[in-house]
């Protein structure tokens, strides 16, 4: 279907005319020259009327020329027809620990020892992948929690953002309590089946203003479910001059909190010791069961106003030729008619 964004400019359409009509013509200021053959050049004129502003052809190609103008500054647009969006979805939000302690070596990805940073955004943009028609959105907290990207069906954008995130610029320590309070804030206003938020951390709450059992029992009052995914090998061997050492880089880990979090809201706690675990985990997170939504539908709409313009542009092409070749005509007729007269 064929509309436009506005009418308005439609008022224009007399505009020339009421010019014409209302402003005095411009006066022939050329000199006067008498020739002995007035009347044989009249009868010229007469027979090249094509070539004077007011002939029927230029009036009516430059009243066309208007109305296309008139057209396209109404922006014409072309809707299509209803497309349903998928009414079946997740609405998660992903919290994921950029503090100083994911740079913790103590991860294998493809035969390779890498921070637990690139492992988590390894695994979650696989997750992300298999999102089509969810809702996601990401936060990101360290000192503090900053809303990175809110929920949104342009999983590229979580994906690509993801992967941009920097170890440190949101500080070193960990602010378990203020995420899932940025959570609650941006899911509260979802259906009640469809408020899952998924925190992903290596360490424990030291930072922050809010405590995260204090969190959990207003998400739990909000019916928002968490599901904490703690990530953190047990046990690495480090080798030195003076032989191997046994070290536990995950020994600031918090699982009894993390525990009581998901205990709390209805969620599931999670343990990713490897890069196995943790693949295995967001498979388990798929399972999560889609919430029935509201029917929304989208009309697309493609903007016409670039046809009328450029007929118009192409129309006052023509008329100029036109002219052009009239005036040319005309001139060798003058002469013709100049050279038989003459004795």
């Amino acid at each position: 279907m064929i509309s436009f964004e506005t009418y308005w400019f439609f008022l224009l359409t007399p505009l020339p005319w009421l010019i014409y009509a209302w402003l005095p013509a411009v006066g022939d200021q050329s000199p006067a020259l008498r020739v002995p053959f007035t009347d044989d050049l009249a009868s010229l004129t007469q027979q090249t009327q094509l070539s004077s502003g007011k002939s029927p052809i230029n009036i009516l190609l430059l009243t066309f020329i208007w109305l296309c103008l008139l057209v396209a500054v109404n922006r014409p647009i072309a809707t299509g027809d209803a497309i349903q969006l998928p009414t079946e979805a997740r609405d998660m939000m992903l919290a994921v620990d950029i503090s100083g302690s994911m740079e913790e070596r103590d991860m294998m990805l493809n035969g390779k020892n890498v921070r637990r940073i690139d492992t988590v955004k390894h695994v979650l943009s696989d997750f992300t992948d298999r999102r089509s028609g969810d809702r996601i959105g990401l936060i990101l907290f360290a000192d503090q929690a900053y809303l990175q990207v809110p929920l949104t069906y342009d999983l590229a954008t979580v994906k690509q953002l993801l992967n941009e995130a920097q170890l440190g610029f949101a500080g070193q320590k960990t602010a378990i309590g203020d995420a899932i309070g940025l959570s609650i804030k941006r899911l509260i206003e979802r259906p009640n089946e469809s408020r899952t938020l998924i925190l992903l951390t290596d360490g424990a709450n030291n930072a922050g203003n809010v405590a995260p059992l204090d969190a959990a029992k207003l998400a739990a009052e909000n019916a928002i479910k968490i599901y904490t995914v703690a990530i953190g090998a047990d046990t690495i061997v480090e080798r030195s001059f003076f032989g191997n050492r046994t070290r536990n880089p995950s020994r600031d880990l918090d699982e009894t909190t993390l525990k009581s979090i998901a205990k709390q809201t209805g969620g599931q706690f999670f343990r990713a010791k490897n890069t196995e675990d943790l693949q295995g985990i967001y498979s388990e997170l798929d399972k999560l069961e889609p919430v029935d939504q509201e029917a929304q539908f989208y009309r697309p709409i493609k903007q016409l106003f670039y046809i009328p313009l450029g007929i118009a542009l192409g129309t006052t092409f023509l008329l100029l030729l036109l002219n052009i070749f009239i005036q040319l005509k005309r001139k060798l007729l003058d002469s013709k008619a100049l050279n038989e007269q003459s004795p």
